[in-house]
């Protein structure tokens, strides 16, 4: 019976404690809710002032930076025209020399190398001699027999002609050989063919000797001593000194910045070895008449006189560049080259602060600037220094003015 209320009594006492607990609990939370009200509200009125600043901050990010971009201020003026153009150095005269008699090679002078500069006659190897110089003894002696047979030919005709008037006959005979004209006309001929026959002889004896025919630079020799040469065979190759010829081809806009010609050429230029940067004064000396069929271009030819005479020596084959001085230009823009885009434009930034894009038309070069045909009708315009490829027509930029060059 103990037992049984033991067990009984237990599960009583859990509940009540339990429930006790649970009132105790909801008391607890009911006093906690005032003071978390009042600690949150504080804090969402940070929240709603820290929000209103941070968009504040968001507008101003949002305004528009404008993009900086380098202009000069660019006026008209007028400037000097300026040709440019490439061509190589090239000799006037480039010989092959040939023989114009047979014979064997005796002996060659000491300057007759590959690379000597040699002079107008000076004398580079000899043939024998030996056949020449019979071919004239006989020449000379055919001449002499030509000559008797004419003088003798001149007396018989005399005679015949005496006679003629001896015999009392009157008027011409019926044939010219009754004073024996046909006979010395023959030999008249003869005489004139032995004389001839000379000179020729004279003449092949001269080419035992051979002659620089001009002041040049021997290029090769093609002759040893001891060496039998035939008639057109090779003696050297050789290109003369006098003066350097440069053919620039140009175009038909850069043949209009040229002076008019009126039938003389006294322009001036300059050339230069594109690689060493050496300069040579240079004057045109004639132009084509004529374009070249492969570039549809017209040249100008210029020369250098004694191309090796100067401490900087001009040899053939040194590419070159030319200046030439043209005519004088009026109401044209000088910009700096980077001022034309790749695409042959030029940008501009208009009273606004807004981009604008024009085709340009580069009328010549020289050194770092270009001159161009204006592309706005106005007195000062700013041009853009150095066009970027992602410019946009109409993109409002802040232009910031830099001085030029060397201003």
């Amino acid at each position: 019976m103990k037992n049984i209320l033991k067990n009984k009594i237990n599960p009583l006492i859990i509940t009540l404690l339990a429930a006790v607990i649970m009132f105790l609990a909801i008391a607890y939370t009911g006093s906690q809710m005032p003071k978390e009200e009042k600690t949150q509200a504080p804090t969402q009125n940070r929240n709603m002032d820290l929000s209103q600043s941070e968009l504040k901050q968001a507008s101003e990010e949002e305004q528009p930076v404008l993009s900086k971009v380098s202009v000069q201020l660019i006026k008209q003026g007028s400037y000097q025209a300026q040709v440019e153009g490439y061509g190589a150095a090239t000799a006037r005269f480039e010989l092959d020399y040939t023989s114009e008699i047979s014979g064997r090679v005796t002996w060659l002078a000491e300057s007759f190398e590959v690379g000597r500069q040699v002079s107008k006659g000076d004398l580079l190897a000899t043939l024998d001699d030996t056949t020449y110089q019979q071919a004239v003894s006989q020449a000379k002696s055919d001449l002499a027999v030509a000559e008797l047979a004419l003088l003798e030919e001149q007396r018989e005709g005399e005679q015949a002609r005496s006679q003629w008037q001896r015999s009392g006959l009157s008027g011409e005979p019926d044939s010219e050989l009754v004073f024996r004209k046909p006979q010395l006309e023959s030999a008249q001929a003869s005489v004139e063919n032995a004389k001839n026959s000379l000179m020729s002889a004279q003449r092949n004896l001269a080419f035992t000797k051979i002659r620089v025919p001009f002041d040049g630079v021997i290029t090769a020799r093609n002759i040893q001593p001891g060496a039998f040469i035939n008639i057109g065979g090779a003696i050297a190759s050789l290109f003369s000194t006098d003066r350097s010829d440069i053919e620039i081809p140009l175009s038909e806009s850069q043949w209009a910045n040229l002076p008019p010609q009126n039938g003389s050429l006294p322009l001036s230029a300059t050339v230069y070895d594109t690689s060493t940067n050496n300069q040579w004064a240079a004057k045109v000396e004639r132009v084509h008449q004529y374009l070249d069929t492969n570039t549809r271009q017209r040249s100008i030819v210029l020369t250098v006189k004694s191309p090796l005479d100067s401490d900087n020596k001009l040899f053939p084959g040194v590419f070159l560049k030319a200046k030439i001085k043209g005519k004088q230009l009026e109401n044209i823009w000088e910009l700096p080259a980077s001022a034309l885009s790749q695409q042959g434009e030029i940008w501009t930034v208009d009273t606004q602060g807004l981009l604008k894009k024009h085709q340009a038309t580069t009328l010549f070069e020289q050194g770092n600037y270009i001159y161009v045909t204006p592309v706005v009708n106005s007195e000062s315009v700013q041009v853009v220094v150095r066009p970027l490829s992602n410019f946009k027509v109409n993109t409002k930029v802040s232009p910031q003015l830099v001085a030029k060059e060397g201003a």
